[in-house]
């Protein structure tokens, strides 16, 4: 079966929203808003929203509640190159497999955008233990460029991590 009869079964995953920072609150976390919002547009339920400072404890606990119970969690913040940026750091070493993909695309979309300095971002995404984590910057516009990505294969993907239980 080739990747586009894989895309043609629908799931109504259950996917989580990290924010990452240090000066936003719920109130004026925008980038989480829109991820919300594009998980319910997508036909996906929400299954969880936190905003964490950029403290590797911090987010791995978000992190590690939200999946018992999500199918997929995004994490958005934190993956510049900033002495406080820790999220890549804090989460890629519990990935069992990594998708570098991801952050290659998003990286040459970006490219596409801001020029060279696309370089300086570290989103990526990984499974583990059978669910899917994506690693995003916090930025409303990358955001955005991430939710396109993800919302074009995350059902794909869940069908390849779990198609011998299917």
């Amino acid at each position: 079966m080739g990747h586009e009869e894989h895309k043609k079964h629908r799931y109504s995953l259950r996917i989580g929203v990290i924010t990452v920072s240090s000066t936003r609150d719920e109130k004026k976390d925008v980038s989480g808003k829109i991820l919300k919002e594009e998980i319910e547009k997508n036909g996906h339920k929400p299954c969880g929203y936190e905003v964490v400072k950029d403290d590797k404890i911090e987010i791995l606990h978000a992190l590690f509640s939200m999946l018992r119970v999500c199918d997929a969690v995004i994490v958005n913040g934190g993956t510049g190159i900033s002495r406080k940026d820790v999220t890549y750091d804090s989460v890629v070493k519990n990935f069992d497999k990594e998708l570098v993909g991801f952050g290659e695309i998003f990286r040459k979309i970006s490219y596409d955008e801001i020029g060279t300095a696309a370089m300086m971002s570290r989103a990526t995404a990984g499974i583990i233990e059978g669910r899917v984590v994506f690693l995003t910057p916090g930025s409303p516009n990358a955001v955005r460029t991430a939710s396109s990505l993800i919302f074009s294969e995350i059902e794909h993907i869940w069908y390849e991590m779990h198609k011998e239980k299917i």
